[in-house]
């Protein structure tokens, strides 16, 4: 298994908010925290150090008291920027990223990430889970924005990037990847509106 001294956590919460109306997601208060600040405190203990990818408020994050990456790509090119940004500061041969909207990130994520890349003689895990579809039929989900990321990788995210792309699975794609699955869906639960805030807030 990859030593967490060899894995950076990234935050990513760079994004425009715009199911939320436009807030900064990541500073959303959630069970008297920021949403952010849920995710920062789960993927701490799994890794060497943590960064946070924010693009305004940065003195707010700033003050979570650890590192801001802002995207290098300009006009908020999604998850994939905020990764690249933090690949390019991470001082790590690894890079694990989540979301600053899911503050119930696994806390083995990094364990079993890393297991399955080192078994697979993969470059980049991610999650997948299982939940029932509208029929109560079985549907496998792909947890893309949860990742575990080889740092090599950052000159081939900047070509993709350059070359127009968007999609982390198009993206992860081009290199060995694993998917390693999960049993607990709801631990990648994201919140994207203020009524699904105050839904996740009630639960227990």
């Amino acid at each position: 298994m990859i030593p967490t001294s060899d894995i950076t956590g990234l935050v990513l919460a760079g994004g425009r908010g715009s199911r939320m109306g436009g807030v900064d997601k990541g500073l959303q208060t959630f069970r008297g925290a920021p949403m952010a600040m849920h995710t920062l405190m789960r993927l701490s203990p799994q890794v060497d150090h943590v960064l946070v990818n924010a693009n305004r408020n940065l003195a707010a994050y700033e003050s979570f008291g650890v590192p801001v990456v802002v995207d290098s790509v300009p006009d908020f090119a999604g998850p994939l920027a905020g990764i690249l940004a933090g690949l390019e500061q991470c001082q790590t041969r690894y890079l694990l990223t989540a979301p600053c909207d899911s503050p119930f990130v696994p806390t083995d994520l990094a364990a079993r990430l890393s297991e399955a890349i080192e078994a697979n003689d993969a470059r980049i895990a991610m999650p997948v889970t299982t939940e029932p579809d509208a029929q109560g039929e079985p549907r496998r989900q792909v947890q893309p924005v949860f990742c575990l990321i080889d740092t090599l990788l950052a000159d081939d995210l900047i070509a993709y990037l350059q070359g127009g792309g968007r999609k982390i699975e198009t993206w992860t794609a081009r290199h060995a990847t694993v998917e390693v699955p999960f049993a607990d869906a709801s631990a990648f639960a994201n919140i994207n509106t203020l009524e699904e805030l105050h839904h996740l807030a009630e639960r227990r």
